[in-house]
């Protein structure tokens, strides 16, 4: 197959005439792990390393569906040089204390929301998981799993509906193979998908029967919780058959946002569009006289957990947002610190 049955197109090649004339060849990252990627090439899939200069770069690891320029020598391993411009990329914060991006897939046209009708449904979570999507620049679906397990699935399905805002909701059943023509019509020759979703929520099944064959390891829901165990353990990207490709992620346990609260805003536009007819534009959508946002809700017009989620998300993306200016801060001191000695040093010396 040719790299643009592999998402090649204008938006990348716009950016190659530099690296054509370093003698150069374009690659997609199928996975990444340690220092090792496997890459597209057009002669096929390659196993290779990342240049040194390449590391050092701040944020500059590929990721699964990044594009790379890899230089490839007769009888050595392909070295990946340098990396494309993303076209698109979801992102989430770092686990953990640090306030960094960490990059999940790349160069992706939709991310795939999979829950489960079962223990798995949380329209709480999906908010999240739509407010990241919303900042990726990737469009947004969501896949009900297990229909089979659910006597009100069409209830659930209308409430994921005025969660999801907008997006494309299929439902069915993985194991059942209910349901996956709709799935596989999402993704045609060259458009990228990516999976995301909480451990047992059926990814990996989803991604087997997509492939026709088993390459992704499964395993039960724990009986006494419903909840899943992990089973992919890195980012992969999977060519379908007929066309189209799929990135498998590992199931997100804690879903941190990363991103401003425009991007945010556009998850929310059922209240956004109510703020704009508050009578303050400093209103908190609390109890100020003529909030709009208060009123829908006391009417029933808008789901006050809904709001109350707006409000949280809103709160989380502020504290990232000092925690990000205090790092910033602390790094440019490091600098200067940094600077400073190395004059004195010059100073001693002459």
């Amino acid at each position: 197959m040719s790299l643009h049955d592999h998402g090649w197109n204008e938006f990348f090649a716009n950016q190659w005439e530099a690296f054509e004339k370093e003698g150069l060849q374009p690659a997609r990252v199928v996975s990444s792990s340690s220092g090792l990627v496997r890459l597209i090439t057009d002669q096929g899939e390659r196993l290779g390393v990342l240049a040194g200069r390449l590391r050092l770069q701040g944020g500059g690891v590929p990721v699964a569906g990044d594009w790379v320029a890899v230089r490839v020598a007769e009888g050595a391993t392909p070295r990946v040089e340098a990396l494309l411009e993303r076209r698109t990329r979801l992102s989430r914060k770092a686990a953990g204390r640090r306030t960094d991006e960490q990059v999940v897939a790349a160069n992706i046209d939709l991310v795939l929301v999979v829950m489960g009708l079962d223990g798995d449904f949380s329209l709480r979570r999906l908010e999240r998981l739509m407010a990241l999507i919303e900042q990726s620049g990737a469009s947004g679906a969501v896949f009900l799993n297990k229909r089979d397990l659910c006597d009100d699935a069409a209830v659930r399905m209308e409430s994921v509906r005025r969660t999801a805002r907008g997006a494309s909701v299929l439902m069915g059943s993985c194991l059942l193979d209910d349901g996956l023509e709709a799935v596989r019509a999402c993704l045609p020759t060259g458009r990228t998908g990516a999976l995301v979703g909480s451990s047992g929520a059926g990814k990996s099944t989803l991604i087997n029967r997509l492939l026709g064959r088993s390459v992704q390891a499964t395993a039960a829901v724990r009986r006494a919780d419903g909840r899943g165990r992990h089973t992919t353990t890195r980012r992969e990207l999977f060519l379908l058959p007929g066309g189209g490709m799929i990135i498998d992620n590992p199931g997100i346990r804690e879903v941190q946002l990363w991103g401003d609260e425009e991007g945010l805003g556009r998850a929310f536009d059922d209240v956004t569009s109510l703020a704009a007819a508050c009578r303050y534009r400093d209103c908190r959508h609390d109890t100020e006289p003529g909030c709009a946002v208060d009123d829908a809700v006391k009417t029933g017009r808008l789901d006050p957990g809904r709001l109350h989620s707006y409000r949280a998300l809103v709160s989380e993306l502020r504290y990232l947002e000092l925690r990000q200016d205090g790092a910033a801060q602390r790094e440019q001191k490091r600098k200067w610190r940094a600077i400073h000695r190395s004059i004195k040093r010059s100073r001693r010396n002459h």
